[in-house]
């Protein structure tokens, strides 16, 4: 059964994913953002609104006939979360918490049946040296990013009763193809190594676009009972730029040296459990390496 789902921050580097997949199961996707996309920036037609994170806006034509609702947009400083608010933190706290709360009871007042919403790693803060992170463990953000999405994630948990359906998704970093004439997020990265330039030691934990995408859509499609209210961790592989950088010099066949590795003793690693127990199967090191891959023949291409 088709679902008419409205996206917010479809444009984004995330929401992008999220759209496509729905796109590709056939679905209505409505495109929520401050501006419209580039033509042929989704692979089929969206719909699209114009909407800003605006607590005071009235947002009930918007979900006018809309089955789910997936909150992906966020407000911040460009390329920062952690830092994001720059020097207007009460302006961010009001986007980015009272304007989801917004969108969040607009739904419910609709007559939306599902709300998904994009938090992140961030809500668990500081925790202790190599523990793995668990949902049921005690958040502790140590930046106001990790604080306003745990925040919302309680809205929406608060909200959550047998008219809408409310879960939330913490994600790590997130790997995969940008959308057209936009870069990939370890585009810099590649391009400092294959320059010779300095590259910091470094690892952390990452999750394919596409299975950002998959774990969303497990939160339409789940029995409610498993998933209302509920908080999920969504990451999949441990990657240390030695070993990415690693596979991109084996494919471009270049003798730079690699960078140390890092130490990854304290790593705090997400355990995903909950969400493979609804079926998610991330796609782990061949995902991983394939797009490396493709990243490497464009850049042969060249």
């Amino acid at each position: 059964m088709s679902r008419h789902v409205l996206i917010s921050g479809a444009t984004g580097f995330v929401g992008r994913f999220i759209a496509e997949h729905f796109l590709a199961r056939g679905d209505r996707v409505t495109a929520m953002g401050r501006t419209p996309p580039v033509p042929g920036f989704f692979s089929a037609p969206v719909v699209f609104v114009e909407g800003g994170l605006d607590p005071a806006r009235d947002f009930s034509s918007v979900f006018a006939g809309v089955d789910a609702f997936v909150h992906a947009a966020f407000d911040h400083v460009a390329g920062k979360y952690r830092g994001g608010e720059g020097d207007d933190a009460a302006g961010f706290r009001r986007r980015n918490l009272d304007g989801s709360v917004a969108l969040f009871q607009a739904a419910k007042t609709a007559g939306v049946a599902r709300v998904v919403f994009l938090s992140t790693r961030a809500v668990y803060g500081t925790q202790a040296a190599g523990a793995m992170l668990q949902e049921d463990m005690v958040p502790q953000p140590d930046t106001l990013y990790g604080a306003v999405k745990l925040l919302g994630e309680q809205a929406l948990a608060k909200l959550s009763d047998e008219a809408l359906c409310g879960a939330s998704l913490r994600v790590t970093g997130v790997y995969g193809p940008a959308g057209h004439g936009r870069a990939h997020k370890w585009q810099t990265l590649f391009d400092d190594y294959l320059a010779g330039r300095p590259v910091a030691s470094r690892v952390a934990t990452e999750v394919h676009g596409a299975d950002v995408a998959a774990a969303v859509a497990l939160m339409l499609d789940a029995p409610a009972d498993a998933v209302c209210g509920q908080v999920f961790n969504v990451s999949d592989l441990v990657v240390d730029h030695r070993d990415l950088l690693g596979r991109v010099r084996a494919l471009m066949g270049v003798e730079r040296p690699l960078p140390e590795r890092a130490d990854a003793a304290a790593l705090n690693v997400m355990a995903t459990e909950r969400l493979r127990s609804l079926g998610w199967r991330p796609g782990g090191a061949d995902a991983l390496d394939a797009f490396v891959r493709a990243v490497v023949r464009g850049l042969l291409a060249r």
